[in-house]
């Protein structure tokens, strides 16, 4: 096992989920196989030409650089920013298969109440309530069905912020990765800078390899005055080995490292909505590069060679977490999302089209792919990508 992987292992954490996938791979997989989320027949209504989605997911360790924020300054408002990462970390994926509306969402915290007062648990479920209205203004239909507060300190030294989507929607509507074949462009869209529907700068981090950025970043302070945000079982030499304050500017950024780390998860939907309107039919296929990062989509397809060779200049704060972890451009890449994270695989004729339209909501666009024939002998997907003049090669069991 190299250096890098033993520590993001040390931590408990897995960055390609294969115990997960060793399970759920051999359950069915619904009536699009192939596509980004799994899809079923429409038992709500029993409409034949309708399916549904349902999603599960939250911000994972997100919540905790919101904990230690508000005790390290008083102010709660940043748990608004973990409201938006466990939504987003929902819709996002239910883009990928073409759901844009008719979106209903639910929200789980399970909090210490001892450690998550009133005035923090309010920010959580008003900053939810905010940012779907937001997404409503521009035109994503997707609403809230409430959800529940458990106080189970015994369970949590601080907060988890969950989320569950469901959405009815026409067969025909669906985007199914199954299509993504030999010859087809991928699109790349940015994580970071700052999108017309946004109202700060984002540093691109989203909520993927959150443990790992915030011990290699933070220092030993934060494991001093809040043991309770470690698994204190772990190895010391993992836990807050970094050498910034969140107060302190992330280096090449206007940013603070607690800025650049607490950065909410963007949501593409705006856009995408945009794009399925006016694209569908040249869009074979959509992934959201959140857990396995860029090497997510190599589950995606059949017998596809994903070649990503012209990728995005890679923001601050993942230079910054590699500086001072001294992780392996190979983990890095695994881990997070690099600079995109939502990614269009079309038409090669319809790049300019979808890169435009991306760019008019602020958001920067390339294509920074293309996928191609498989080259191994078993048939199966595969990933390279080029960076600094090396070709970084991944594969199922890699």
């Amino acid at each position: 096992m190299s250096q890098s992987t033993d520590r993001y292992a040390q931590r408990g954490v897995s960055s390609s989920k294969s115990e997960v996938h060793a399970v759920v791979d051999h359950l069915d997989r619904g009536i699009f196989p192939g596509a980004f989320c799994k899809i079923g027949p429409d038992i709500l209504t029993g409409d034949p030409a309708k399916c549904n989605i349902i999603h599960s997911d939250g911000s994972g360790t997100k919540s905790t650089l919101a904990y230690l924020h508000y005790r390290e300054t008083g102010d709660p408002t940043a748990f608004r920013k973990t409201a938006q990462d466990s939504l987003v970390m929902n819709i996002d994926d239910l883009l990928c298969v073409g759901a844009i509306d008719g979106i209903l969402i639910s929200s789980t915290v399970n909090r210490n109440a001892r450690a998550i007062p009133g005035e923090a648990l309010g920010e959580l479920i008003g900053g939810t309530e905010d940012f779907l209205t937001t997404l409503r203004q521009y035109g994503v239909g997707v609403h809230s069905g409430g959800g529940e507060t458990a106080d189970v300190g015994d369970l949590t030294g601080t907060v988890t912020v969950d989320s569950c989507a469901v959405v009815v929607m026409d067969r025909a509507q669906v985007i199914d990765n199954a299509n993504i074949k030999p010859g087809l462009a991928i699109v790349g869209l940015a994580s970071s800078g700052q999108a017309s529907y946004e109202t700060f700068e984002n540093s691109g981090i989203s909520s993927n390899g959150l443990t790992s950025a915030r011990h290699d970043l933070l220092s030993a302070h934060y494991l001093e005055k809040y043991p309770e945000t470690a698994d204190l079982t772990t190895d010391k030499r993992y836990l807050y080995c970094g050498p910034y304050k969140m107060s302190d500017p992330l280096p090449r950024s206007q940013m603070t490292v607690g800025d650049a780390l607490l950065s909410p998860t963007r949501t593409y939907a705006p856009v995408i909505k945009k794009l399925l309107a006016e694209n569908r039919p040249s869009i074979h296929g959509m992934v959201h590069c959140s857990g396995g990062g860029q090497t997510k989509c190599i589950r995606f397809g059949t017998g596809v060679h994903h070649i990503k060779d012209n990728l995005l200049p890679i923001p601050p704060i993942f230079k910054a977490i590699q500086k001072a972890s001294g992780t392996r451009d190979e983990e890095m890449f695994r881990v997070y999302n690099m600079g995109h994270r939502m990614e269009i695989y079309c038409n090669p004729a319809a790049t300019e089209a979808i890169i435009a339209q991306s760019e008019a909501f602020g958001i920067t666009a390339q294509v920074i792919g293309r996928t191609a024939k498989t080259e191994r002998e078993d048939g199966q997907n595969h990933v390279t990508i080029q960076h600094r003049g090396n070709t970084l090669t991944y594969h199922p069991d890699h």
